[in-house]
């Protein structure tokens, strides 16, 4: 998918670029795939703001997506049609089933309408399958993988990301992730061949703060803006330094750099080496 400019008749065109969606064949979603998406703007049932910078946005409905893959092992699918999704920075796919089930899947990169998908061990390894990692060859981009067997794909999912699968040793599948990481994965996961499609997305240039708005986004304020009692940042004559060891959250928690997983955490015998090229210890 390629990205188009625009010309610069305002200032914010100028820089701004989108988009040309080429990749997308099928412009309406299948209604039977779609369910409701009430807005909460990142407030809870006490109507506390739990998430900040959320509301506003334009209406969009959620796109039921397969993640799972595991209830038509054996049965060939056809592919009908590529589609935009407004919950998330990849394409989907609609799928029919040979019993005539539809479903949605992540789309890779290279699938296109007409093609053949397939679940299961036994399908082929070919972009858009999906299988256990027991059953893909070292050395495979794979996406969509799962942690649990049977729980979905939880990993590798969003626009132009995929992992490798490194090797296979005992009940376990060791992968390099995108981010550099080096991790081990239960054998009989799945996972689905390819890379994720729409590539370019992270190319695309906002332009101006109305289209962040009209992604349910709203402005983030920095603290050293604020007043004393509003953030611990805040406060002072003219522009003023943090005035404490490390920056700081509204709440006063340490922020930007401090590890906060868990020394013990139980996945970590699963890492064999951190993004940063570290062992985990």
């Amino acid at each position: 998918m390629g990205i188009k400019t625009y010309n610069p008749y305002t200032p914010s065109r100028r820089n701004m670029t989108g988009s040309d969606f080429s990749e997308i064949t099928k412009s309406t979603p299948e209604k039977s795939l779609c369910k409701a998406m009430p807005k909460h703007s990142g407030r809870n049932n006490q109507g506390k703001i739990t998430v900040r910078h959320h509301g506003g946005g334009a209406k969009k409905k959620y796109r039921i997506i397969d993640f799972k893959r595991n209830g038509k092992d054996g049965i060939p699918a056809t592919v009908i049609g590529i589609e935009y999704d407004p919950n998330r920075t990849a394409n989907i796919a609609l799928i029919c089933y040979a019993d005539g089930e539809k479903a949605y899947i992540l789309a890779p990169e290279g699938l296109t309408d007409g093609m053949k998908v397939m679940n299961g061990p036994e399908a082929e390894v070919r972009v858009g399958n999906c299988l256990p990692l027991s059953s893909i060859p070292v050395g495979t981009q794979v996406h969509n993988i799962e942690l649990y067997p049977g729980k979905g794909g939880q990993m590798v999912r969003s626009a132009g990301n995929s992992a490798q699968l490194m090797a296979k040793e005992g009940k376990y599948a060791t992968l390099r992730l995108p981010s550099g990481e080096m991790r081990m994965v239960p054998i009989e996961c799945r996972a689905t061949i390819g890379i994720v499609g729409n590539g370019d997305h992270s190319l695309v240039k906002i332009g101006k703060a109305g289209r962040k708005r009209h992604m349910g986004i709203r402005p983030t304020v920095r603290g050293s803006v604020m007043n004393p009692n509003d953030h611990p940042h805040g406060g002072g004559e003219g522009r003023a330094p943090i005035g404490r060891p490390g920056p700081c959250t509204p709440w006063g928690k340490p922020a930007l750099g401090l590890k906060t997983r868990k020394k013990k955490k139980a996945s970590n015998k699963l890492i064999v080496r951190r993004r940063d090229g570290r062992a985990i210890k």
